[in-house]
């Protein structure tokens, strides 16, 4: 029996979305659509842009050492909330880690978690990430409002929240490096 173009394309169509639920090259894909679908982050104009309220917050560092978020204080601040699980969170790690090859040095970074240190160093090393990772400590009050991953911030070096964003973007764009530079030779 000879099968209809049109019905094998239709099992093909099928097959391919169902490949999205049942097979590991689903979360592949929907990783790598995720990033296709992200768009560059909202940059707050200066007259619209809030302050943070204080630098007192106490975070870990990823040899789970205590440090106070009050040496970001003069500095620009990039601060990102994620988890290995989260598939928006894993799809903008590409572009923060790009981020982060840019501005090190220039920016402080804070990728900023609340999981356990085992399966954020697997997921570090299995994917070859160099950016400090920051644990949160839950319940430690925070001088920003603590975001569902994939939120994010850009914060200027007098505390001014110039990018408040709630979903994933793409870091690693014009406008983005405009803004840092910016901010950075202010």
């Amino acid at each position: 029996m000879k099968m209809k173009k049109q019905t094998f394309f239709t099992l093909l169509i099928i097959a391919f979305v169902l490949s999205f639920f049942v097979t590991p090259l689903g979360d592949y894909s929907k990783i790598l659509l995720n990033r296709w679908l992200a768009m560059a982050p909202t940059i707050i104009t200066p007259e619209k842009r809030g302050k943070i309220s204080s630098y007192d917050w106490t975070l870990k560092d990823e040899d789970w050492k205590l440090f106070s978020f009050e040496e970001a204080k003069g500095n620009v601040v990039f601060i990102s909330f994620w988890t290995s699980w989260h598939m928006p969170s894993q799809a903008q790690l590409k572009d923060i880690q790009s981020l982060y090859e840019k501005y090190k040095g220039r920016v402080n970074f804070y990728i900023i978690t609340n999981e356990e240190r085992a399966p954020v160093e697997l997921f570090m090393e299995e994917h070859g990430y160099t950016f400090p990772v920051t644990y949160r400590i839950v319940g430690e009050d925070s001088p920003v409002t603590i975001l569902k991953p994939p939120g994010s911030y850009i914060i200027d070096k007098n505390g001014f929240i110039a990018v408040h964003q709630n979903a994933i973007a793409d870091w690693d764009n014009s406008a983005v490096d405009a803004l840092l530079e910016e901010l950075i030779s202010e």
